[in-house]
C-alpha cells in the first residue's frame, strides 16, 4: 500500500517536469534544463516556457520561416515521389 502511494506521488510530481521538458525539446530548447527547472519550480517553469513558446509563435518572421520550411519539405517529398 505504501509503495503504491510513493509510486503515484513520484509519477504525479514528474508529470509537470516531463511536460515542460517535452515542450521545450519540441521548440529546440534543452530537455534536461527545462526538466530540471520543472522539478525545482514546477508551476513557474511551465508558465515561463508557455510565454517563450507564445512569443515564438507570435513572431511574424518566425511564422514566415516555418511556412517556408513546410513548403521546402513538401517540394522535397514531391521530388522524391516523382523519382520513384
Amino acid at each position: 500500500m505504501f509503495v503504491d502511494l510513493v509510486v503515484a506521488a513520484v509519477f504525479a510530481m514528474s508529470l509537470v517536469p516531463l511536460t515542460t521538458g517535452y515542450c521545450a525539446y519540441s521548440y529546440g530548447r534543452s530537455f534536461w534544463l527545462w526538466f530540471a527547472l520543472g522539478m525545482v519550480l514546477p508551476i513557474v517553469s511551465y508558465f515561463v516556457l508557455f510565454a517563450l513558446i507564445l512569443r515564438h509563435q507570435l513572431d511574424h518572421g518566425q511564422r514566415l520561416l516555418n511556412d517556408a520550411k513546410a513548403v521546402l519539405a513538401e517540394a522535397e517529398r514531391a521530388e522524391r515521389a516523382k523519382k520513384e
